[in-house]
C-alpha cells in the first residue's frame, strides 16, 4: 500500500512500492579535540540503542542549537546561547540521535564559505547539513527589520545570485557534509500568486542553475519548501522533478496538515523525504512569538502533537525502508523541546 511509505492511504498515484528495513551504528566521532568548550551530556548515550534500531537512511535533528535549556539531554552544563552557538554541535553532533542540524542563519544573512566550514569543523564525517537559502533570493519581497515587507525584491529567485551566495559557499564550506539545500520560499504577495506561470518560469531557471552547481555532488538534496498552499499542485511537481529536486514538508499552521502535503511526495515518487517540523498548528500561522514564549526554556514537551508525530513516523519509516534518503528536523515550536520530540519521532518510527 502506497500509505505504508506516505503515513496515510491516499489516493494512489504511483505502483506499489516493496519496503524493507535496515539498522545502523553510529560511528564514533572522528573529530580531534584538545579541550571541548561544550561537553555533551552524559545522559544522551542511553539513547544510542534506539538510534542504532533507526534505518541509516534516516536523519533526524534540531532547526538550531543554542539553547542552555539543552543542559541534561544535549549538553553537560549551564552554557550562555553565544558559547553554544559558536562551539555547541562539537557536542551536539555525538548525541546518538542527532546526525543532522538546520543551519537557520543562513536564511537571514548569506554565509560565507569560511563560515560553513567553522561549523563543519567541528562535526564527525557522517554528519550532515541542511541548509536554507538566504531570503535575499526566496522572499519576493524586501523586508525591514520587524519583516514588514518595504518593496518588490528584484533579485528573487535570481539563478545566478543562488549559486554565488548560497550553493558554492556551502559546497566549498561544507564539501561531503553538505546534505540538503532548502529554498523556502516566503510568503508571496499577489503580484506573485496571480500570475503563476512566471513564478514557475524563474523558480525553474533558478532550479537548472542550482542543478548545474551541484554536477559532481550528486548526493545533495535540492528541496523546496513553499508558504503559500495554493502553490501545491501539478505545476509544483513539473518543475521539481525536472531538475531532480523534491518538495519540503513544512510542518506549520501555514500550511494544510502533514496528511495533505504528502501526495506532492507521491507525485515524486521515487525520491527522498525533507521535513522541518517548524511551529505546532495549534499557535496559529503567526504564532511563534507565543509557542518561545510558552515553551521556553525548552526543557520538555508542553504542546505534545501526537498525530503529526504518528504520520511523520510513518512516512519515515516507509519511505527510508524503500532505500530513499530521509532528513528531519524539528524545531522546539513543535512540542516545547527538540531533542526530547526526536527522541519520540524516533521511537514512533522503529515501532511496528
Amino acid at each position: 500500500m502506497q500509505g505504508d511509505l506516505f503515513g496515510e492511504t491516499l489516493p494512489p498515484v504511483l505502483a506499489d512500492q516493496s519496503v524493507s528495513t535496515t539498522s545502523h551504528e553510529q560511528p564514533a566521532s572522528s573529530v580531534r579535540r584538545r579541550k571541548a568548550k561544550v561537553r555533551p551530556a552524559p545522559a544522551a548515550e542511553s539513547w544510542r540503542e534506539l538510534a542504532q534500531q533507526l534505518s541509516a537512511q534516516v536523519r533526524v535533528g534540531a532547526s538550531t542549537w543554542s539553547y542552555p535549556g539543552w543542559d541534561g539531554l544535549v549538553w553537560d552544563g549551564d552554557y550562555d546561547p553565544s558559547t553554544l552557538s559558536k562551539h555547541g554541535l562539537e557536542a551536539y553532533h555525538q548525541h546518538p540521535l542527532l546526525r543532522t542540524i538546520c543551519v537557520d542563519r543562513s536564511f537571514w544573512r548569506p554565509l560565507t564559505a569560511s563560515q560553513y566550514a567553522a561549523y563543519a569543523g567541528q562535526v564527525d564525517e557522517d554528519f550532515r547539513f541542511v541548509v536554507k537559502c538566504p531570503a535575499l533570493v526566496t522572499d519576493a519581497q524586501v523586508r525591514g527589520e520587524e519583516g514588514k515587507a518595504l518593496k518588490a525584491n528584484p533579485d528573487f529567485l535570481d539563478a545566478q545570485l543562488a549559486v554565488e551566495r548560497f550553493v558554492q559557499p556551502a559546497l566549498d564550506g561544507l564539501g561531503a557534509k553538505l546534505g540538503v539545500l532548502v529554498f523556502q520560499l516566503s510568503p508571496l504577495p499577489w503580484n506573485w500568486l496571480g500570475r503563476p506561470l512566471a513564478l514557475w518560469e524563474r523558480l525553474d531557471q533558478m532550479l537548472a542553475a542550482v542543478r548545474q552547481a551541484l554536477s559532481a555532488q550528486a548526493a545533495v538534496i535540492v528541496a523546496v519548501e513553499v508558504r503559500d498552499p495554493e502553490l501545491l499542485g501539478q505545476a509544483l511537481v513539473d518543475v521539481l522533478r525536472a531538475h531532480d529536486a523534491t518538495f519540503c514538508l513544512g510542518l506549520h499552521a501555514k500550511m494544510p496538515p502533514i496528511q495533505e502535503q504528502l501526495p506532492l511526495l507521491r507525485a515524486l515518487w521515487p525520491g527522498p523525504l525533507v521535513c522541518r517540523w517548524s511551529l505546532n498548528r495549534i499557535f496559529g500561522a503567526y504564532g511563534y512569538a507565543d509557542a518561545q514564549k510558552q515553551h521556553a526554556p525548552f526543557n520538555a514537551i508542553v504542546n505534545e502533537d501526537l498525530h503529526t508525530r504518528a504520520v511523520l513516523a510513518r512516512a519515515m519509516r516507509g519511505i527510508a525502508g524503500a532505500g530513499q534518503p530521509v532528513y528531519v528536523t524539528v524545531s522546539n515550536d513543535a512540542e516545547g523541546c527538540a531533542p526530547i520530540s526526536i527522541q519520540r519521532l524516533a521511537q514512533a518510527t522503529v515501532e511496528d
